[in-house]
């Protein structure tokens, strides 16, 4: 009998944990690889995004008193062929925290109107979001500005520091691509701007399949299938997924997670990791809004690994939500069969 997971729906199979046949998924793996050879990144892609990068890089100094960084998929490697790119701007300056999305705003639309710029630019818009965006295409790669998001590197950090700990030649970022491309070209689940899952919440969900598992899979397409075999068997509805385990959501806003599993088995990552992540990766700007506020529950609940009054899943409508579980369920069928 497999691991026992807490935090089931109690229609949940339990036999939904069995073992599989190594040799047939050895035979599917290998033909996933191939795959994400196809869509992971590559010496190409890599270049052209990093010629984007400092070019948006130098336009932001030269018209701000600033540092600028890029965080996200792609420091992480983890970014589809339609992958964005994620740059924040830091400076300690209170007057700039005001004026830069003008000021950045300004230069880009000077670039759009050149016919002499660098680089092709176009569709500048700014976003007063939750977080303030500066979003426009470089080159046709869709650039996302912010000002003094230091949340976006640690946990660039975080995540570069669970691949090393699970290694297997990089099997948790080759997992997220495989996932990501299920999530963005085959199921449309992917975008918190469209009421849908976001990126991080996505990478927590996965980084969680890891974790219960403690690591033992044969290949990405595995971690894809217990993905959907799990996920579509969670109890959204009274529990928030956290690496610490499943938190009921009656008992908010106390935190207490029940165990991740029901069984005596090893977990991926223990207590002091994660206290020690949270501890190191945790860190906020004194200036940041929802400083001590507590976590707030929505219909699809996920707790930030680093900062536990995060709510990932703030993003994802009640009707997504609806279709989730079954949509799930029925991939992870159509896995098992045509495997």
């Amino acid at each position: 009998m497999g691991m026992v997971p807490n935090g089931l729906l109690p229609s949940a199979s339990a036999g939904m944990t069995r073992r599989l046949d190594p040799e047939r998924w050895a035979v599917a793996e290998d033909r996933t690889a191939e795959l994400i050879a196809c869509i992971q990144p590559n010496v190409y892609s890599e270049g052209r995004r990093l010629a984007v990068y400092h070019y948006v890089q130098r336009l932001i100094m030269n018209c701000l008193s600033c540092q600028v960084f890029t965080f996200g998929s792609v420091p992480l490697k983890t970014y589809l062929p339609d992958g964005d790119i994620d740059v924040t701007a830091f400076s300690n300056s209170e007057e700039l925290k005001e004026i830069w999305a003008n000021l950045v705003r300004d230069a880009l639309e000077r670039e759009e109107k050149d016919e002499n710029a660098e680089f092709h630019v176009k569709e500048v818009q700014y976003i007063q979001a939750e977080v303030k965006i500066i979003k426009c295409l470089v080159e046709n790669i869709v650039v996302d500005i912010s000002f003094n998001q230091v949340g976006g590197l640690c946990t660039l950090c975080f995540l570069e520091e669970i691949d090393n700990l699970i290694s297997q030649n990089h099997l948790f970022k080759r997992s997220i691509i495989l996932i990501k491309a299920w999530c963005f070209y085959e199921s449309r689940i992917l975008g918190a701007h469209h009421g849908l899952i976001s990126t991080y919440a996505l990478e927590t969900l996965v980084l969680y399949i890891f974790h219960i598992f403690n690591n033992s899979f044969t290949g990405p397409l595995e971690v894809l299938y217990r993905f959907l075999e799990f996920f579509s068997n969670f109890d959204w509805e009274k529990f928030c997924l956290s690496l610490w385990g499943p938190v009921p959501i009656s008992s908010l806003p106390d935190m207490t997670a029940i165990p991740p599993r029901m069984d005596s088995g090893e977990l991926l990552l223990n207590k002091s990791f994660l206290d020690t992540c949270s501890s190191a990766y945790g860190v906020v700007p004194h200036t940041q809004e929802n400083q001590g506020q507590p976590f707030v529950s929505k219909h699809f609940n996920v707790i930030d690994p680093l900062r536990t009054n995060n709510n990932l899943g703030r993003s994802v409508s009640k009707v997504f939500l609806l279709l989730f579980g079954d949509f799930l369920w029925q991939y992870s069928f159509a896995v098992t069969v045509a495997v």
